[in-house]
């Protein structure tokens, strides 16, 4: 969706109207759509600088980072707000965004339903959900419902301007309530036309169908360098009461596709941080599980990928990846891949992200959230460190040993 932009001066510019991300099932910044291959964040320095001077063995587990982009808040004629990017100065036209697109349509929609004083009543297909009610309370609040079984006649919203359905499909509430915070606060805190930067990304699950992401908090500690003593507190308390403390992992987020169902079974990080050893385990079995049976062709590449990842962390001195995450992706309907003729599996090519031959399942291992990330050398660093992060190891060794543990249980 192209946006028109009326700057200061008169000039009338053309912008880009970033979608809301409808696969986000972590973090608490909004992420937003801004192609089908690049997704944009609040800008934080530290994030930046981190992107900006990467180790090469981390570059195959992280995001392609494609620089930055200024945005501002948009608000039309009915007083929706939205938000507008500037389109890359090395595009010769604006990116233009489908007025059919899903995540466009149902934000829409939920706008509608959530505005005009409350008159209005959500759709019959959500009220099991309460997504439009929750959109009016804190994420905090409205998001204690630990799971969410979205049920895929949430598309009958979306048509074309023929009225026509697209194929159905369901989405996680957690982005939107992230997206609906977030421009909360900018309507609220900025003025309309104040600028704001924000990272560009690689859309990572670009390539799936229907992406089933876990995203993982790493690491015995939380907390950064440069937090308060309050904040500081408050994150060594959750480690003490959630995983994190033993395992140097916790669950914050995930959807996964149940095929019978054709809808994603959500959870968020309230339901991890409330996981005892033996509930992760059990909720990373549900994770690898489509609703009909345990993916069991997933275990292999995933070990295969976290075991590169561990020798690459061990390998980085001085760095501690505080407050970051991990993500584990795979596709919930993927098929396996056909071996060329004539090839032995262990001879057939390599995906780019990942070390499993063709003839296993794609998965993908990715590093997000660097907000809190230190290394020597990192600009106005508090504290130096010596070694790996050994509570970021403790979580991968853990997480290797509980697939392991399914995969012989299997």
């Amino acid at each position: 969706m192209v946006a028109q932009d009326n700057t200061d001066t008169g000039e009338a510019r053309l912008g880009v109207q970033l979608e809301p991300f409808l696969h986000q099932v972590g973090g608490h910044l909004s992420v937003m759509k801004y192609d089908e291959h690049t997704v944009c964040k609040p800008l934080i320095s530290q994030e930046q600088r981190f992107y900006e001077a990467l180790p090469l063995a981390l570059k195959r587990f992280t995001p392609q980072y494609k620089g930055t982009i200024t945005v501002h808040l948009r608000k039309d004629s009915r007083g929706h707000l939205s938000l507008v990017a500037n389109p890359l100065k090395e595009k010769r036209g604006p990116l233009k965004v489908s007025t059919d697109s899903a995540a466009v349509a149902i934000w829409q929609t939920l706008q509608q339903t959530t505005s005009g004083g409350g008159s209005a009543r959500p759709p019959t297909q959500w009220q099991h959900t309460q997504l439009a009610h929750s959109l009016k309370e804190s994420p905090a609040i409205s998001l204690q419902r630990s799971e969410f079984h979205l049920n895929a006649q949430v598309s009958s919203l979306v048509e074309d301007a023929n009225g026509n359905q697209p194929e159905r499909m369901s989405f996680n509430p957690w982005g939107l309530q992230c997206h609906q915070a977030h421009l909360t606060r900018l309507g609220t805190e900025y003025p309309e036309n104040k600028r704001h930067c924000f990272l560009l990304l690689e859309n990572v699950v670009s390539q799936y169908k229907h992406p089933c992401i876990l995203d993982l908090k790493m690491g015995t500690r939380q907390h950064g360098d440069d937090v308060s003593e309050e904040k500081k507190a408050r994150h060594v308390r959750k480690c003490a009461q959630s995983t994190s403390a033993c395992l140097g992992v916790r669950i914050c987020g995930m959807q996964v596709y149940q095929v019978d169902k054709k809808h994603f079974l959500c959870k968020d990080k309230y339901y991890g941080r409330k996981l005892s050893v033996e509930g992760f385990r059990q909720a990373l079995y549900q994770f690898l599980h489509d609703g009909t049976r345990l993916r069991t062709e997933l275990l292999e590449p995933i070990q295969h990928q976290l075991q590169a990842l561990l020798s690459v962390i061990k390998s980085q001195s001085s760095y501690r990846f505080y407050s970051s995450s991990l993500l584990i992706i795979y596709d919930g309907q993927e098929l396996l891949e056909r071996t060329p003729r004539g090839l032995h599996p262990q001879e057939a090519p390599q995906t780019a992200h990942s070390s499993s031959p063709v003839g296993l399942a794609k998965v993908d291992i990715r590093m997000i959230d660097f907000a809190h990330t230190t290394y020597k050398g990192s600009w106005n660093e508090h504290t130096t460190y010596d070694g790996p992060d050994l509570g970021y190891i403790l979580g991968l060794e853990n997480l290797i040993q509980i697939l392991q543990d399914i995969q012989e249980g299997a």
